[in-house]
């Protein structure tokens, strides 16, 4: 386990605050156990900032055939959709509802080429709500594998999050595990699958990026 890089400066801060604060409250008038209790509220938020930034290490058997999950969460949605942005038909949508406490890394599904991506600007709609994979800031991610088949995985910002990074840039090769981005503070990712794909996952299953199967291509 270690921290992730986007965390850096945020538990910096984080950690220069605390020790400002925690000697402020001891200037303000109140029972001894009042001060306590805000001096370990304050500690939990730091600790709650620091695992929030945690990168588990995660090993697997690379598989051509198989579709990992991009992201830690809850399955909130599977249904056939119609995808309007890259491929403008009928596709399989898988949805990972990702809370503030989940890993917040996003993983490549497959191994392959980016062949689009694109950031969209737009609302913070809370993450599980239908119209966030088209309403909210997003960025989208198409991967194709050798066999020609492409896959789109959506990253979107949720109420909290504020921010989205992304690492795919078209053109270059990807492997199946690599890491695609890190959205910061609440979210939702979104993975388009050809039809007929035989999903793994089922609604409200909990799922670990880079580890759940997500379906077989």
């Amino acid at each position: 386990m270690r921290i992730h890089k986007e965390g850096f400066w945020i538990i910096l801060i984080s950690f220069i605050a605390l020790g400002i604060i925690s000697p402020l409250t001891g200037l303000i008038p109140m029972p001894l156990y009042l001060h306590y209790i805000i001096w370990s509220l304050l500690v939990l938020m730091f600790l709650w900032i620091v695992k929030f930034f945690r990168y588990p290490n995660r090993f697997f058997a690379p598989n051509e055939s198989i579709v990992l999950c991009p992201a830690d969460g809850k399955i909130v949605a599977i249904e056939e959709v119609f995808e309007p942005e890259h491929f403008k038909d009928t596709r399989i949508q898988v949805s990972v509802f990702m809370s503030p406490n989940n890993v917040h890394v996003n993983w490549a599904p497959i191994s392959g080429v980016v062949r689009f991506m694109k950031y969209h600007p737009g609302k913070y709609l809370v993450a599980w709500h239908p119209k966030s994979s088209t309403d909210n800031e997003r960025t989208s991610v198409v991967i194709e594998n050798h066999n020609g088949v492409q896959i789109l995985v959506r990253q979107i910002a949720g109420a909290m999050a504020r921010r989205i990074v992304c690492y795919a840039r078209e053109g270059n090769n990807i492997r199946q595990g690599d890491e695609i981005g890190f959205i910061k503070f609440g979210s939702r990712v979104d993975v388009f699958l050809p039809v007929g794909s035989d999903i793994q996952v089922t609604i409200g299953q909990k799922v670990s990026g880079k580890q759940t199967i997500l379906a077989v291509l």
